[in-house]
């Protein structure tokens, strides 16, 4: 007999978020759904780094130094581990309001702007929050039904809020926010150095080999250090001065979303209320700071009736782990064959056993449950 257990599916949250994310590893690896420049990024870093171990790193480790390799290696598996830890995880993304909390904060709008007369347009959205005894506008977003934390901003690729949104970056794949910030900058920073390391190792190469057997020879010969060359030649310059931007807005403690839009740098000549003033306390800050957990728990499982799913009933459950019997004897009588035997060819049946009598017991107190015959009457 077979025994059929029913075994619940079990739906994460990450399965049920909104907004234009894709999921890898049952929720732990979180990206953008734009992954096409990420692999071309993955491809550059990983092909460049290839032929300049294969061809470059043995003739230069004999000529010059060991260590050239070993250096290189180190700065190559540092980018890869920080590109990666800034590509897969959470930025930093606001989950959006549930439905009673969307209806109590419009309760709340309402009851603070009051009814808005037909034809005319509503007033903006905005809380006023005090820090560092400065006011700064809280804004309303219409798609997450939320007023956004300070320094906060909806991304349109993602369709997320993210928490000190800073950019979204199509060469790691994700959007760069408070909690995936120092990696990013790590990572640029990196690249920065493995750049320049490759590209000044190449030059010393073709240096090296061209005083034995020329220039001309060195080119044809070695195609991959030309490759390598070129491509050096071209990053150095973006990731170069990308790092260096990025190095002005960490000592300033600002984003590049505020930079962009002149928050503390326009008109109004508001002074930034989230610098310290001083730039090794900014730095510590952004880079050295504690680093918040993601409020989103992707992992995390959601209730029967969030999921869409209905619990089976007690009865159910015992009924599908019970053996399952014979079918109904209606329908096995359909199926059996019919009996042709003869009365002859019947056993004869067997005579019923006599009824054993019981044995008498050795302090019985109570009589048998039988009916016993009558006394003899006196006359008899």
């Amino acid at each position: 007999m077979s025994v059929m257990v029913v075994r619940k599916k079990v739906t994460r949250k990450w399965e049920k978020l909104p907004g234009r994310n894709t999921f890898c590893c049952d929720g732990r690896v979180m990206m953008a759904r734009q992954k096409g420049i990420f692999y071309l990024t993955l491809f550059l870093i990983l092909g460049t780094c290839t032929l300049f171990f294969a061809f470059e790193c043995r003739y230069l480790a004999v000529q010059l130094s060991p260590a050239i390799p070993v250096f290189a290696a180190m700065l190559f598996l540092f980018s890869m581990a920080t590109l990666l830890r800034t590509s897969f995880s959470d930025p930093g993304v606001i989950p959006r309001a549930l439905p009673d909390e969307a209806a109590f904060i419009e309760m709340e709008i309402e009851a603070t702007n009051g009814a808005v007369p037909q034809g005319q347009r509503p007033p903006p959205r905005i809380k006023n929050f005090q820090i560092n005894n400065q006011i700064v506008k809280l804004k309303y977003c219409y798609t997450c039904k939320i007023f956004r934390p300070p320094r906060a901003s909806h991304c349109s690729i993602c369709d997320n809020c993210v928490e000190r949104f800073d950019h979204h970056c199509p060469w790691v794949g994700n959007c760069v926010g408070k909690r995936n910030y120092r990696y990013f900058y790590l990572f640029i920073l990196s690249l920065s150095l493995l750049t320049i390391y490759v590209f000044a190792f190449n030059i010393v190469y073709v240096a090296l080999k061209s005083l034995k057997i020329g220039f001309l020879e060195t080119l044809k010969e070695t195609p991959g250090t030309v490759l390598e060359v070129l491509i050096c030649f071209f990053t150095l310059w973006s990731v170069v001065g990308l790092t260096g931007f990025h190095t002005f807005l960490v000592a300033l403690n600002q984003t590049t979303n505020e930079d962009i839009k002149g928050s503390w740098t326009g008109k109004n000549r508001v002074q930034n209320p989230y610098s310290h003033g001083n730039i090794v306390k900014n730095c510590c800050e952004v880079l050295c700071g504690p680093l918040p957990p993601s409020v989103l728990d992707r992992r995390g499982i959601l209730p029967l009736e969030e999921s869409g799913s209905r619990p089976p009933s007690t009865q159910e459950a015992s009924t599908s782990l019970l053996p399952q019997g014979p079918a109904p004897i209606d329908h096995l009588s359909n199926e059996m064959p019919e009996d042709t035997s003869t009365p002859e060819d019947m056993p004869p049946p067997e005579p019923p056993e006599p009824p054993q009598e019981e044995p008498p017991l050795a302090g019985r107190t109570s009589l048998p449950s039988w009916p016993r015959p009558p006394p003899p009457s006196k006359g008899s």
